[in-house]
Order: C-alpha cells, then structure tokens, then sequence
C-alpha cells in the first residue's frame, strides 16, 4: 500500500541513555508510532567546525507521520545534546496496510 502521509525520521545520539530518552518522550508524546534503537554503534565521519571529525553514536529510527513531524522535531532538538543534531525525514514509500494502519492509530490522540 502506497503512503504519502508516513515518514521515517533518522537521527543519531551520543549515548544510549539519550535516545532511550528521546525515543520514550516521542512515544508517551505520541509523536510517533516506534522508534527503533540501534544498540550497536554506528561510526560516523562527518565535518564539523572545518575539521574532519568521528564519532560513535547510536542510531533512531523513528516512524511518525507527516502532521507530526514538526513536534517530533522540536522534542529532538529540546532534549538532544548536540548543537545541530541529525533530523532527517525520508517519505515511506510503501508498507503492509496493517502496519500503517497501526502506526496512524498509534498516533492519534487518546482522548
């Protein structure tokens, strides 16, 4: 089933304190559906302040919708330590009609 109002969100922490943190806030918030830690670390190379830099970090993968983003979003960045942390949106092209269907429900509000 095609999806135009999915999202899967990418960003990266420095420890697996902070994204278990910021993975509960998004949750409880219900800024999204899931969120995916990856306990093994990911080594990224980047560039930062005009220096080739590297670092250990763990990565999220989150699954929201497009309404939420903007939220997700500022959640991140109040509760994230880097000064500009990674917050990269890719459109789901596709998924089983089940899952997105969980995934809007597990959107809306409980009220």
């Amino acid at each position: 089933m095609a999806s135009k109002s999915h999202l899967v969100v990418l960003t990266t922490c420095a420890s697996a304190a902070q994204a278990r943190r910021i993975a509960r806030a998004l949750i409880e918030a219900r800024l999204a559906a899931c969120v995916n830690i990856i306990l093994s670390q990911v080594e990224s190379v980047y560039r930062w302040k005009g220096k080739v830099e590297k670092a250990r970090e763990f990565l999220l993968v989150i699954k929201t919708s497009r309404a939420r983003f903007s939220a997700l979003e500022r959640t991140i960045r109040a509760l994230h330590s880097y000064d500009v942390p990674e917050i990269i949106a890719l459109p789901l092209a596709a998924g089983s009609r089940p899952y997105l269907q969980w995934l809007s429900d597990s959107l809306k509000s409980s009220k």
